[in-house]
Parts: C-alpha cells; sequence; structure tokens
C-alpha cells in the first residue's frame, strides 16, 4: 500500500510519457478543427488565395495544424523540456520551423492518401500525423530546445550508458 501511485509517478517523470501526452493534446487539436473546419466551417471543395486554388482539405490542414502547433508547443516547453536553458523565443522558433518542415510532409502523406489511395480526408489526417510522431520527439528534444542525450537518459531515469 505504502507505492499506490509509483506508476503514475514514474510515468509523468518519463519525458517521452509527457512528449506523447504533449503531442496527444495537439494531436487532438489539430483532428477535431480539421474535422469542424472540413464538415462545418469551410462548405466550398476548393478556395482561391493568391492566385492559387487550394482543396478545403489543405485550408483544413493549415489552420488545424498551426492550431495543433500552438498547443503542443506550450505543453512541450513547460511539461516535457522545462529544463532547457534556451530563450523561449529560439525555442518557440526552433519549434515553428520544424513545425513548417513536418506540415510539408503532413501534407504530402495526406496528399498521397486522399489521391493515390481515395481515402477519406478525416482519415487521412490523423495517418499522417501518426507516420512522423516518432522522429518528431527527437528532432525537438535536440534542436528545438538543445538537450543532449545526457537529458534524455535523466529524464526517463536511466543511467547514461545503458
Amino acid at each position: 500500500m505504502a507505492n499506490k501511485n509509483t506508476w503514475k509517478e514514474k510515468l509523468l517523470k518519463n519525458q517521452v510519457a509527457r512528449f506523447v501526452l504533449s503531442a496527444g493534446m495537439g494531436f487532438l487539436v489539430d483532428i477535431s478543427v480539421f474535422y469542424l473546419l472540413y464538415h462545418n466551417l469551410l462548405t466550398q471543395k476548393r478556395y482561391h488565395f493568391f492566385n492559387s486554388e487550394l482543396r478545403n482539405s489543405t485550408v483544413s490542414l493549415v489552420i488545424s495544424y498551426s492550431l495543433g502547433v500552438v498547443v503542443n508547443f506550450l505543453i512541450t516547453k513547460y511539461l516535457v523540456f522545462a529544463e532547457s536553458k534556451t530563450s523561449s523565443l529560439q525555442q518557440f522558433v526552433r519549434f515553428t520551423l520544424v513545425a513548417v518542415i513536418g506540415f510539408f510532409a503532413n501534407w504530402g502523406v495526406i496528399d498521397m492518401l486522399i489521391h493515390y489511395f481515395h481515402m477519406y480526408p478525416p482519415l487521412a489526417r490523423p495517418l499522417a500525423m501518426l507516420s512522423l510522431f516518432f522522429a518528431s520527439f527527437f528532432i525537438h528534444k535536440f534542436f528545438s530546445f538543445s538537450l543532449s542525450l545526457r537529458h534524455h537518459a535523466a529524464g526517463t531515469g536511466s543511467k547514461a550508458g545503458n
């Protein structure tokens, strides 16, 4: 009875678990907004922006992805990589740079799923996101928040070199 909350405490001390939680919250915001925009707010199949024609799914992705990035950054900054000494502005710029690259990767995967596999766009969106999730932890850890492998080992409760 003495260690009743041990598994919860261990889970919350685990940096990867906290990152999954952070990314999950960003994912929920992104998917929810994407679905609402795609089905309820953006009623046209195509929109014209600056001499370009964009599909409903593309406009929905730009807006939902941006909101998800902001939520993900805030949670990641304060709950996952709080020990980072890098300035908040530099963290946000780096995080956003990674997110922009991730956006184009997501866009490419979604476009392929919709047009080549004829997948329903609200289903293609989470599949694209999940396919790119695992790389983002390490990219944000080492680039956005400038943390080393030593921080990773310390954050998960293991010793360096194991």
